[in-house]
């Protein structure tokens, strides 16, 4: 018997109702005719079986960061802004995930702009525990790479998540899912095998090389018998290549000379050129390439903050007379081939082949403060955000 207790009724069956208030008895019918065809009464009777748990039930508030503003120059603490969603209970083949880390990336400062309007949750991938499923694929407790933003909860259908790797080494924390072993570790791979394809013996240039992608492009080329030379900004990232493996290294802020510099490490020039700022220092880089050297152009963040567009000196000679090749990528490109190259990266760090680093920030509140910290080069290695 299901007791209703704001109308002091009991609920035997739509067709033998005990009122205990005579004066609304006239209702009753029409109440219990809305309650069934509300699928209420089936709801009440699932929760008095114990079919739906009381977690289940539980109201779940997520937390969200939103982009108030578009950022004109470089992100300010007022462009962001926290706000508070009630989630509606999972349907039938969705799923309730939980945040775990978050990562902050360079490329979500030229996406917001171009993939996002004013009040849209800051778009980013995170780990996720599933702490609620009616879907068979993504059992409770399995945890999840979810391209969800910046949220601490989020209700989904499942279609855009990806299981961590059933082996996953018990020694490496899940964060390394949005690092080496995961988007950041799979552009390195690509840009080097698919659009650089780089060969055992050539000399490899690759700046912010003590970022998130950069490190792993470093580590990949020497695994594959290349020589390497990297800059990055700080005296601390530049010991920090070198414990890496560089063969050449420089702090591009503090060298008298960028040009010189790049001479000096590699005097018959460079193969490949795996592109990470753009700017001054392509300019400077470019005409120092051999013949038919390749260049993957991954990203350019010295331009992102920019509110006048920065102008030449321009590379058509040097691309004519070298016949360079220069190639814009997007790591989605080669989707089909993460699985197979995802267990490769976890070889490789299995094998003590490719070290990882990251800079954790704890607390969801502070995910603005990564982010723009992140962009102004306070990390060595991954940037994360563990909630």
């Amino acid at each position: 018997m299901l007791l209703c207790n704001h109308l002091d009724l009991a609920l035997v069956d739509p067709d033998n109702i005990q009122i205990s208030r005579p004066e609304i008895a006239t209702t009753i019918p029409l109440l219990v005719l809305v309650l069934e065809k509300s699928g209420y009464l089936n709801h009440l009777a699932k929760m008095e079986n114990g079919d739906i748990s009381a977690k289940q039930r539980t109201v779940v508030q997520a937390k969200t960061w939103v982009l108030r503003r578009h950022f004109e120059g470089f992100p300010k603490d007022s462009d962001f802004e926290l706000r508070v969603e009630q989630l509606p209970e999972p349907k039938d083949g969705e799923v309730l995930l939980e945040a775990v880390f978050l990562s902050v990336d360079p490329y979500m400062r030229p996406y917001s702009r171009v993939r996002m309007k004013e009040g849209d949750v800051m778009i980013g991938t995170q780990v996720a525990k599933v702490i609620q499923s009616n879907n068979s694929s993504y059992p409770v407790g399995s945890y999840v790479v979810a391209r969800s933003g910046w949220r601490t909860h989020t209700v989904c259908d499942g279609a855009e998540l990806t299981r961590l790797l059933s082996d996953w080494p018990k020694d490496c924390p899940m964060s390394l899912a949005l690092g080496s072993i995961g988007m950041p570790g799979l552009t390195a791979l690509y840009g080097l095998e698919e659009v650089c394809q780089i060969k055992p013996g050539e000399t490899l240039l690759v700046n912010a090389a003590a970022g998130a992608v950069g490190s792993v492009v470093g580590q990949i080329a020497k695994i594959k018998g290349c020589k390497v030379v990297g800059c990055a900004g700080s005296d601390a990232k530049v010991a920090y290549l070198k414990e890496l493996g560089f063969d050449h290294t420089f702090n591009y802020k503090t060298t008298a000379s960028v040009e010189d510099t790049l001479k000096t490490a590699a005097p018959d020039g460079y193969d490949c050129y795996f592109e990470n700022v753009g700017g001054p220092f392509s300019s400077v880089a470019i005409p120092q390439m051999k013949e038919f050297g390749r260049i993957a152009v991954c990203g350019g963040i010295s331009l992102y903050n920019d509110t006048t567009p920065q102008t030449g000196p321009y590379v058509h000679l040097h691309m004519i007379f070298k016949q360079l090749k220069m190639e814009g990528f997007l790591v989605r490109r080669w989707e089909h081939k993460n699985e197979e190259s995802l267990r490769r990266l976890v070889a490789w760090v299995k094998e003590g082949k490719l070290k990882c680093k990251e800079h954790v920030t704890t607390g969801f509140e502070n995910m603005p403060a990564a982010f723009m910290g992140m962009l102004q080069g306070e990390n060595t290695g991954k940037a994360i955000v563990k909630v």
